[in-house]
């Protein structure tokens, strides 16, 4: 009797880690099949309707790995007048510290996103951008290129029976490669550091 209890006990134990081995394979092959693409931009691209446009526009297009784990390409492209680095206070918006012109980036790069706990989830982003530097004519005067990197910590809001999708984050920007920038630029470039903190972001796309 007691060999037969035991033999009971441990079918019961196996029976129910099965059963709950199947119940999270179930959900984690749901979870990384259904909707595992997306596609999405950021919010502040409707900046450009206003009345002086950044020219900023960002396309992206995602595969969730697993249930954890999700990667994108992101296509960027961006037109700024002053010195990326310049942190939030009286010189961030100053024309003072812009440039002799304009420079504008053209991207394609990748992320990574991994989800820490529930729908919090950190990112990293690596996009090498080519960039073209123009005078205050608008007239190209060379060409050069930028290693642009992110980490980002944010909040994966579903929206619409996980149709849609906010993502509100902050970030830490750093562009380690900036080559052939034309020395008037240089000039206004080395007074602040090549990185940027606490940049907001608030991502939106369709999951299918």
């Amino acid at each position: 009797m007691k060999r037969i209890l035991i033999i009971k006990l441990i079918l019961l134990c196996i029976t129910f880690f099965v059963k709950d081995r199947a119940v999270l394979a179930q959900s984690g092959k749901q979870d990384s099949t259904y909707r595992r693409h997306f596609i999405g931009s950021s919010f502040f691209v409707l900046a450009n309707f206003l009345p002086d446009p950044p020219s900023f526009y960002q396309l992206n297009y995602g595969y969730r790995l697993t249930p954890k784990d999700v990667i994108s390409i992101e296509a960027i492209t961006w037109t700024y007048h002053a010195p990326l680095g310049i942190p939030y206070g009286p010189s961030h918006e100053s024309p003072e510290e812009s440039y002799p012109g304009s420079i504008q980036g053209i991207g394609l790069g990748l992320a990574y996103q991994r989800y820490l706990w529930k729908n919090f989830f950190s990112a990293v982003h690596a996009i090498p951008f080519l960039q073209t530097y123009r005078n205050e004519k608008k007239e190209k005067i060379q060409n050069g290129f930028q290693l642009f990197c992110t980490l980002r910590f944010g909040y994966h809001l579903k929206l619409f029976k996980n149709r849609f999708f906010l993502e509100p984050s902050t970030a830490i920007t750093y562009w380690p490669i900036n080559t052939n920038m034309p020395q008037s630029f240089v000039k206004m470039e080395s007074q602040w550091p090549n990185y940027f903190l606490f940049e907001p972001g608030l991502h939106l796309g369709l999951k299918f």
